[in-house]
């Protein structure tokens, strides 16, 4: 495929859906059959008109996976400095999720969890491992842990 044809497909690929330059330039570097220059202007030019911008896709990313599948900041900021964002956008797009709404994302998974795991001998163990592992800070976890455990507790 040339550089043109490449262009033109990746254009119509990027008006449809938020993509950064690291997921661009791989893709351009598979239809360009590895030339490294040829991807990398192509990336150029797709950002220069603006079908590729970090920010845009930063925030996309942070919104997105904070409230439809319940990530936390640490997990958001995790795979987008994996795919090359700079720490100034990731900052910038965490600041646009509301903090009210992860708080309560976490309350809504631990309690799913938790309800899973009723009785289990490990309960407080794999609640905490699994809100940690959903990307959310120690502390938010531990403490919305402990409510859940007293609510339980009460409910008995």
């Amino acid at each position: 495929m040339d550089a043109a044809h490449c262009l033109s497909r990746l254009q119509k690929l990027c008006s449809k859906a938020e993509y950064c330059e690291a997921d661009i330039y791989r893709k351009a570097l598979k239809d360009l059959e590895g030339d490294a220059d040829a991807a990398r202007k192509v990336v150029e030019a797709l950002t220069r008109e603006r079908y590729v911008d970090n920010a845009r896709y930063a925030s996309a990313f942070a919104r997105e996976k904070a409230t439809i599948q319940g990530w936390g900041p640490v997990k958001i900021r995790f795979q987008l400095k994996a795919k090359g964002v700079s720490e100034e956008i990731i900052r910038a797009a965490l600041e646009e999720v509301d903090e009210g709404k992860q708080a309560d994302k976490l309350r809504k998974v631990l309690l799913a969890k938790a309800r899973s795991l009723a009785g289990d001998p490990q309960f407080r163990l794999k609640l905490l491992r699994f809100g940690l592992t959903r990307g959310y800070d120690y502390d938010a976890v531990e403490a919305e842990v402990s409510k859940i455990i007293a609510t339980f507790a009460a409910e008995k």
